[in-house]
């Protein structure tokens, strides 16, 4: 990607799903991977990128990942950050990204256009005032990826997120565990 590109679009599934007891990436809701539901809120961006880590074969073959560039990160277990460090890297050049993560299967393309639509650094949703995804960086904040380690995030590196209400066009449920699951498929 090259420097003045469009937006891109980053779905974080590195995670290890251990609360869940398998990779969750691969949970069916409504006869489809979450991680096929991330993938669609983002995959109106001009380039979307999937970063992977534990399992990550096994999900590249249970899921359709089409559209997207896979980004494998090896060093998955150290958290967050890392991964979110390799899926930056990968869309080095990029003016503005959209990050969404691959257990929020009621992220709405309609909510990632709201995030966008506001100007800011760092912009995210919120639902009924408490932090979510889609999270949108932009430049000069891109530039600092080098700065995170660990589990941290760009929460870390910019404590001034422009926030926009989405309840109203997103669900943030997030699924964690198999009950989470079963209460989403109900």
């Amino acid at each position: 990607m090259k420097e003045g590109s469009a937006t891109a679009g980053l779905v974080l599934a590195a995670g290890e799903g251990r609360r869940f007891g398998g990779p969750k990436q691969l949970a069916q809701v409504d006869g489809q991977p979450l991680l096929e539901h991330a993938l669609a809120a983002v995959s109106g961006l001009g380039r979307v990128v999937v970063v992977l880590g534990a399992r990550a074969a096994e999900i590249r073959a249970g899921a359709d990942l089409t559209g997207a560039e896979v980004v494998v990160c090896e060093e998955w277990a150290e958290g967050m950050g890392v991964s979110l460090h390799h899926g930056l890297a990968a869309l080095a050049g990029a003016d503005e990204v959209v990050i969404t993560l691959a257990d929020q299967p009621f992220i709405s393309v309609a909510a990632v256009a709201r995030v966008r639509s506001v100007p800011g650094p760092a912009v995210r949703a919120v639902y009924g005032g408490a932090p979510g995804h889609p999270v949108v960086i932009r430049r000069p904040l891109l530039d600092r990826i080098g700065e995170l380690q660990g589990d941290s995030g760009f929460r870390d590196l910019s404590p001034d997120f422009v926030e926009v209400e989405c309840g109203d066009l997103a669900n943030p449920l997030d699924i964690d565990t198999r009950e989470d699951l079963e209460v989403v498929r109900r």
